[in-house]
């Protein structure tokens, strides 16, 4: 498959000095034309502030942003060597993001046909009657009904999911070759978040763009995504095809994430509660030493799980896992 970005050891902090706290540890990972990579994990697991720093929209006088990010094209593009001005003008042309929550998003004070006009005008040469018609196409194109009157309407006027629509036409508007995705479906209804996910998919079938879609949710992965990564407090904790994480999930993290997915089988019987993963993400300030997930974990050995380093392992097939007894509890599970 065509590559089209590769990010190597980003590391991502925030503050300066004594005060500099490490938030996204050394992640690794590539995305393909046409491929859809998810990340997982629960909130404060890193996911946006890796997806912020892709973009370089993280302030570079509040944070500290390492590693390689390089953009595939005629020529290899590392992002984090671009000047601004640069930078600006590959967002949006080149790679494009879906940010979590539309209404925050839209400018409230701007129709949603002017929104979508100056995404396309600011990089293209085009008339203003030109970007018109590509705006109705766009909002033709992402299912919205009466395309040209709703040029004329504004975010608060529009429901949710119709809002979350407008934000891909945006996104879309100059086919870029690479979607990141923030959690685009949290807010919706099952019943809307259906319908976003088919567009999406729909989207990529059309284009080809390869898609970056960040989730906590391991049943959207399972509709969209080819591999997956999961993420814990900044860190990748196993990555795999989708199928092969699903199946054989390796990381007791991962296994719990499964766990507390609702299941429609089970569904108001006693054996249908939901299972949760005690305690919380921890705060980047006060990582544990060893497997940043070992006090959360019922796996866990004292005087093993506690002891740096943790390694990332690759259990074949490009599996990869950080957890220092996976083969022994892969070997139990068996």
């Amino acid at each position: 498959m065509t590559k089209v970005l590769t990010v190597e050891d980003l590391t991502i902090s925030f503050g300066t000095g004594d005060s500099e706290l490490t938030v996204v540890h050394k992640v690794n990972f590539t995305l393909e034309a046409g491929k859809t990579l998810a990340l997982v994990g629960e909130s404060g697991s890193g996911k946006s502030v890796t997806s912020l720093g892709i973009m370089r929209l993280l302030s570079p006088s509040q944070s500290r942003v390492q590693g390689k990010i390089v953009l595939h094209s005629d020529e290899d593009i590392d992002l984090l060597s671009l000047s601004e001005s640069r930078m600006r003008r590959l967002r949006g042309d080149r790679i494009a993001m879906i940010f979590q929550e539309p209404l925050t998003s839209l400018n409230p004070v701007y129709t949603i046909g002017d929104q979508i006009i100056e995404a396309i005008r600011s990089h293209r040469r085009m008339s203003k009657r030109n970007a018109r018609q590509r705006a109705i196409e766009l909002i033709d194109q992402v299912g919205i009904p009466d395309a040209e009157h709703r040029l004329g309407t504004y975010p608060h006027e529009l429901s949710g999911g119709m809002r979350q629509r407008i934000m891909i036409a945006i996104a879309l508007a100059l086919e870029p070759d690479i979607l990141i995705a923030d959690e685009p479906t949290t807010a919706l209804d099952v019943t809307v978040q259906a319908q976003i996910l088919e567009l999406l998919n729909r989207l990529q079938e059309e284009t080809g763009m390869a898609m970056l879609f960040i989730t906590h949710d391991f049943g959207v992965v399972a509709d969209i995504a080819d591999r997956t990564i999961v993420m814990y407090a900044g860190e990748m904790v196993e990555e795999g095809s989708t199928e092969t994480v699903l199946e054989r999930p390796l990381m007791p993290y991962t296994s719990g994430l499964m766990r507390a997915v609702p299941k429609l089988e089970t569904a108001g019987l006693k054996e249908g509660d939901l299972e949760s993963i005690e305690g919380f993400v921890p705060h980047p300030d006060n990582r544990p030493t060893g497997c940043s997930f070992h006090p959360r974990c019922t796996h866990a050995l004292a005087g093993t799980c506690d002891v740096p380093p943790v390694p990332i392992e690759d259990a074949g097939d490009g599996h990869l896992v950080r957890c220092k007894r996976w083969k022994t509890l892969q070997e139990a599970a068996e």
